[in-house]
């Protein structure tokens, strides 16, 4: 069975750093495109980042760009999402979804999704 799932979050001060860690199982992600996506209570769930099946393409959205950045391991079934100067409003819970498509792209819709992490940004 196909799973995905995110790990590393937490409790981080204003100005801190995490890195997420998105896993698969079940099946090698080589041929999958994934983004990276938060929800914040109260608020419509945002997809911050994207990382092709090749790495070719890795964006971030405005609201986290200089900040953020998305890198994958395929030998390993991993990726990352590294956040920098971290603000109380990253405040979320994050999810990292799958996609069957190779190449340099990144989908518009996801059929995979892990059960997310908890990140809480406090002075």
């Amino acid at each position: 069975q196909f799973r995905l799932e995110e790990s590393g979050g937490g409790l981080v001060r204003i100005g801190g750093s995490l890195r997420l860690t998105c896993t698969g199982s079940g099946r090698p992600l080589d041929y999958y495109a994934i983004g990276w996506f938060r929800q914040a209570p109260g608020k419509e769930r945002e997809e911050i980042a994207c990382i092709s099946s090749t790495g070719d393409i890795a964006t971030v959205a405005d609201s986290v760009k200089g900040r953020f950045s998305v890198t994958r391991d395929n030998p390993a079934n991993n990726i990352y999402l590294d956040m920098n100067n971290l603000k109380p409003e990253d405040t979320a819970v994050y999810h990292c979804a799958a996609e069957s498509m190779y190449g340099a792209t990144c989908p518009i819709e996801y059929d995979y999704w892990g059960q997310g992490t908890q990140v809480t940004v406090r002075g």
